[in-house]
């Protein structure tokens, strides 16, 4: 893979999230917002299906030969080149008005997670990464883009710990993690979804978890966390797509949190 041919990708996943950032921020605290229930009982709106729905239709533009994952549509196509769409992560925030969500968008060729974007409008931020390039983050208080770096805290003592909830870690078996981490840390604070991965990618957080997730929850995380320095994973240590967890900390700390958690 050349290196124009990711720039061009990753230019390419941006604009994406342009254009998921008008349809979002348009029906963000809108009064005709409509929210359904799905199976799951989890809140789906009507921004979530047209932002999708506009990713898909930009791809089969721009991409006719890539295939699609989204959280809403499903699957198209069996390509080795994979975009992994989550039109909005922190749906529940989403709808309640709270500015703590954001579109991911990925690009998964094989096996290797090589473009991701994650940008939450409401924020004013955006952050993306590309095998080899770097991560970097655009927001308040920066002029243009700043690459990310993450934390050099070497104890858990000194650590802070971000996740979303109590939800889903005494089922993943890993309750008494969740325990330790939270007696164990300095700091814990509950950021939640993305944000969590994000802070750990600009080092101002040394450690987010999250017990129960989906390709599309994470996909867009891995590139941006791993060009900052650091590293994201399952709770046993593979690859978080297929684990349905996912374990972000600055590297120094995975190996003592790895064993934490796989108890």
């Amino acid at each position: 893979m050349t290196h124009d041919s990711l720039t061009a990708d990753l230019d390419f996943a941006l604009a994406l999230a342009d254009i998921a950032d008008i349809i979002s921020m348009a029906s963000f605290r809108s009064a005709d917002l409509v929210v359904e229930t799905k199976p799951d009982l989890s809140p789906v709106s009507d921004a979530d299906r047209a932002v999708e729905q506009a990713i898909r239709d930009e791809i089969a533009r721009q991409r006719p030969d890539d295939s699609v994952l989204g959280e809403e549509y499903g699957e198209a196509g069996d390509a080795r080149r994979r975009w992994i769409i989550d039109p909005i992560d922190g749906t529940k925030n989403y709808v309640r008005g709270v500015p703590v969500w954001a579109t991911l968008i990925a690009l998964l060729i094989d096996d290797d997670i090589v473009v991701g974007v994650v940008s939450a409008p409401a924020l004013a931020r955006r952050w993306w990464a590309a095998t080899g390039h770097g991560a970097f983050v655009t927001g308040p208080g920066s002029n243009g883009p700043r690459r990310l770096q993450v934390s050099a805290v070497a104890s858990l003592a000194d650590a802070s710990f971000s996740y979303s909830d109590a939800i889903g870690w005494a089922e993943r078996g890993a309750g008494q993690g969740l325990t330790t981490l939270l007696e164990s840390t300095w700091r814990q604070r509950a950021y939640g979804d993305f944000w969590s991965h994000m802070m750990v990618a600009e080092g101002v957080v040394d450690i987010a978890a999250e017990p129960q997730l989906e390709s599309y929850d994470m996909a867009a995380l891995v590139p941006i966390v791993e060009e900052a320095g650091g590293r994201l994973t399952a709770y046993d240590g593979g690859s978080a797509i297929g684990g349905g967890s996912a374990l972000s900390t600055n590297g120094v700390l995975h190996p003592e949190l790895l064993d934490l958690l796989r108890n």
